[in-house]
């Protein structure tokens, strides 16, 4: 049961896939099998009256960009733990009322602080900003199998006299985590990484090829493969990749050279490797980051304030799907207190009058392709409490408003405007002009 809604399931998922809808795609598909966007409605399922006290009713399904039914996911989370992730992050990660600085950035009197300090809160520095976010990332996960999730690091160890590698055999990435579905494992493994602390140079490279042999089950695995799983590696890191060549404290041609030949590895291997820059120095787009993201066809995301990099990966979509919206066709209401998982799966609530309402589900694709299912749905009041509802729906309204405010949104905003539209004027989506 997934910690982040109080709606209950009444069945299994596999169960609730076998009766769900499997209906709509958008205009221009010939058949289901082309739709390049699907919904699937858990709940409520066919002829079950839907009851609440207050006249709001709750709907939850999956959103799937491609496929028939929903995929399996196994995804790595790939977190730099090398010597610059021991800066800080901008914001107060470990909660003490404090946000640490590096002294030598500030107007501060000489001898404050002991020389070589680098952050006044290590609770605070860009790698507890990393751990806090695959933290979240997890719990905000649904469990029940379609999901496997592992943790893997990457840095790199310096020859002090020389700044190279200490060793030209040395290991520069670690799996932390298997892929598992045990999420309890993954987040209880994520204080030992943040209590070993940030060392070392960046090697790209190494987490990479790591990630990828735990994903396909190459040889040394210590993961066990699923061959029909969409494979998706997380990949945070605060700098540019320093190693495996030359010195490891500044880029050079072959370090970035190594990182794009391991991500050109993850492509022919199905994987896809969405990237995190983090720092002051994430808007000049590194090429290393930028790239690897292209090849795997996956996201580059710019994150100058470190810290912010904990809402923004709870707001990353392993099925492709950027956003769902409610819309009840009857009373002419459209709602957007929708909670979108990473996986596809929702949970949200649409305005209801007493008795037959026809409700569309709408589903926006990461590459900007939309389609909608239509249920009826009979509503009784009943069931939750008006405060109980209230506390869910803020709990929804407060994520989506902390997402919308960290991302450029104009896709989705010029989606949700043309929903509204289209629901004003009573005309199919083809006859609203972009």
């Amino acid at each position: 049961m997934s910690p982040r809604s109080p709606l209950n399931r009444s069945t299994g998922v596999a169960a609730a896939f076998a009766t769900a809808f499997l209906i709509s795609a958008p205009a221009g598909a010939t058949s289901d099998d082309s739709a390049p966007v699907r919904i699937l409605i858990e709940s409520p399922q066919p002829g079950e009256p839907v009851r609440n006290k207050v006249h709001q009713a709750p709907i939850r399904g999956n959103a799937i960009a491609e496929g028939e039914r929903p995929a399996t996911f196994d995804v790595m989370v790939v977190l730099d733990i090398s010597g610059s992730t021991e800066h800080p992050s901008g914001v107060d990660v470990d909660g003490d009322g404090d946000i640490g600085i590096n002294p030598h950035m500030e107007l501060l009197p000489a001898g404050m602080y002991p020389e070589g300090l680098k952050n006044t809160d290590p609770g605070d520095s860009v790698l507890a900003a990393e751990v806090a976010a695959a933290d979240a990332l997890v719990s905000s996960l649904e469990e029940g199998g379609r999901i496997r999730v592992g943790i893997i690091t990457f840095s790199g160890e310096m020859n002090p006299d020389t700044g190279r590698r200490k060793s030209y055999d040395q290991q520069d990435a670690w799996v932390e985590v298997p892929l598992t579905h045990d999420f309890a494992a993954v987040r209880a493994r994520l204080p030992a990484i943040l209590a070993r602390g940030p060392y070392g140079g960046t090697d790209f490279a190494a987490g990479l090829r790591v990630a990828v042999t735990e994903l396909v089950g190459l040889s040394g695995a210590r993961s066990v493969p699923r061959a029909d799983s969409k494979k998706v590696i997380l990949f945070l890191t605060d700098g540019v990749p320093t190693f495996p060549i030359g010195s490891g404290s500044e880029e050079d041609d072959g370090d970035t050279e190594a990182a794009l030949t391991a991500a050109r590895l993850a492509h022919k291997a199905g994987v896809t490797v969405h990237t995190y820059a983090l720092g002051p120095n994430a808007l000049t787009n590194p090429l290393a980051a930028t790239e690897i993201a292209r090849i795997t066809l996956g996201n580059f995301l710019p994150v100058r304030s470190p810290g912010n990099i904990v809402s923004f990966l709870q707001g990353v979509s392993f099925a492709n799907v950027d956003d769902v919206v409610l819309t009840n066709l009857t009373t002419k209401e459209v709602s957007y207190d929708v909670d979108l998982s990473p996986d596809g799966s929702f949970s949200g609530f649409v305005p209801v009058r007493e008795g037959r309402n026809r409700v569309r589900v709408t589903a926006l694709t990461s590459s900007g392709v939309s389609g909608s299912v239509d249920i009826d749905l009979d509503f009784e009041t009943s069931g939750l409490t008006e405060r109980e509802l209230a506390l869910e729906l803020e709990r929804v309204r407060e994520r989506n408003k902390q997402l919308m405010l960290l991302i450029e949104r104009e896709r989705i905003q010029r989606f949700r405007e043309r929903q509204r539209k289209q629901l004003e004027l009573g005309v199919g989506e083809d006859s609203i002009p972009e």
